[in-house]
């Protein structure tokens, strides 16, 4: 059964993708993601070093305006998420891709609302779609992921529409690279990115800020 972070091949592409047309495409096109996956540093030293996606910023979705910041949303009462807004070039990464690594890297999907020892509805899985298009690829993924049993148990993750992006502080940007020897990124995120480069060698590559 493959756990997320922890298995040697990474779990099957999905079928259904949203995929750049051969022709009439706007080579300055980008499109945007949005996901939740546990706390945010970690998502974001992965996505920061998958190639095709150009800029990744950390923040909060699920909740309001007012209360977009880290120490009310560590509350685990402001309906945020700890999420990551991750701007990309569909020609060179697809949709489904990312959700591939979200999935088989990022996280582990099937706890609910927490990753670990991070423990809150702040920590939960979740995707933020922004068109219907994302809907529609990240349901059916869920659905043949569940279906060929990837996971031991039932995923979890929340498919919700984006209704808000907050940028997190300053200080959380590119933390983990900011912060190479803080304990709690040499144990639960430095791993995932040598869990990328061994999943996924064709899409890895270096980040610097």
């Amino acid at each position: 059964m493959a756990i997320a972070g922890a298995n040697k091949e990474p779990i099957p592409a999905p079928v259904q993708d949203i995929v750049a047309p051969e022709s009439g495409w706007d080579a300055d096109q980008r499109e945007t993601a949005v996901f939740a996956g546990g706390c945010f540093w970690g998502v974001q030293s992965v996505f920061q070093r998958v190639k095709g996606v150009e800029k990744t910023v950390v923040g909060y979705s699920g909740g309001e305006k007012q209360t977009a910041d880290y120490y009310k949303v560590s509350s685990g009462r402001t309906g945020h998420a700890e999420a990551i807004e991750i701007v990309y070039d569909p020609a060179k990464v697809s949709y489904g891709t990312l959700l591939r690594i979200f999935f088989s890297v990022v996280h582990d999907p099937t706890q609910l609302n927490r990753q670990g020892n991070d423990v809150g509805t702040q920590y939960r899985s979740a995707i933020f779609y922004t068109d219907e298009e994302q809907r529609e690829v990240a349901e059916a993924y869920v659905k043949q992921l569940d279906q060929a049993h990837s996971f031991p148990r039932p995923i979890v993750t929340q498919i919700v529409p984006l209704e808000h992006f907050f940028a997190g502080e300053d200080y959380h940007q590119d933390y983990a690279i900011k912060n190479p020897h803080n304990p709690y990124i040499q144990v639960c995120d430095i791993p995932k990115i040598a869990d990328l480069e061994r999943q996924f060698p064709a899409l890895f590559q270096e980040y610097h800020p």
